[in-house]
């Protein structure tokens, strides 16, 4: 019996490293070597690096939240809007 456990988690971790493979090959943001190299420690240290490096690359595609400016603009200091005329 334990033996088909070790067949479950060796087939996830294959599953996980080509599709985590495939996500990094398709990056166009990523040099030739980098992607060489995220691949390699993507098969080097199956799970972990898979997850991680997917993580970190996916972290990079959500665009930043935009800052408001500072004071919410054009108002007095009682807090109303100014009138401009």
């Amino acid at each position: 019996m334990g033996f088909e456990i070790w067949h479950f988690v060796l087939g996830i971790a294959i599953m996980l490293n080509v599709v985590v493979s495939i996500f990094l090959v398709r990056r166009d943001d990523l040099e030739v070597f980098q992607k060489g190299a995220q691949i390699f420690i993507v098969w080097l240290i199956p799970f972990f690096a898979a997850i991680g490096l997917w993580l970190l690359n996916h972290s990079q595609d959500t665009p930043a939240k935009t800052r408001k400016s500072f004071g919410g603009g054009p108002q007095d200091s009682s807090g109303a809007g100014s009138s401009g005329d």
